[in-house]
């Protein structure tokens, strides 16, 4: 329906900006474990909440140096 479709976008949207948000952060902690860089980046997304009402986005990875 497009209740549906209108609510599945705005889930998308919102996923999207999270993520963005997140990265920032995980850049942070690598770069203060002294890391190069991150690998094996993975980014989930859950709807949590009675009703779905909420998006919960986990992003994680693997910090690596380079020799």
């Amino acid at each position: 329906s497009l209740e549906q479709a209108i609510t599945d976008e705005e889930k998308r949207i919102a996923g999207f900006e999270a993520e963005v948000k997140a990265l920032p952060d995980l850049r942070e902690k690598a770069a203060d474990l002294g890391a190069d860089a991150i690998v094996g980046i993975d980014i989930d997304y859950e709807t949590v909440g009675s009703q779905g009402g909420m998006l919960m986005v986990s992003v994680s990875g693997t910090a690596v140096t380079v020799k």
